[in-house]
């Protein structure tokens, strides 16, 4: 089954590149805001989206499905949602 996932990381962030390194080991598709190169409003946006998601405001912050939140790089919850052996 085919997951929506989205990452919002920071650029200069480990753990957020230790994030996209792991989806492109397990060939999961996702999308990613690299917040901190974002223009202003989508920064703004961005920032606020965070928040809602993540009262710690932390990075990486990865949304599956639109349902789950995963703060920081957890690999055992990331292959738990995403069905991963």
């Amino acid at each position: 089954m085919a997951h929506r996932v989205h990452l919002y990381a920071l650029s200069t962030c480990g753990w957020c590149r230790k994030t996209k390194q792991f989806f492109e080991d397990h060939r999961v598709d996702y999308t990613f805001d690299d917040v901190d190169l974002l223009g202003d409003a989508e920064r703004d946006v961005a920032e606020e989206r965070v928040q809602q998601l993540n009262p710690w405001g932390s990075y990486p912050t990865v949304v599956v499905d639109d349902s789950e939140v995963v703060l920081g790089f957890d690999e055992d919850r990331l292959k738990q949602l995403l069905e991963l052996t």
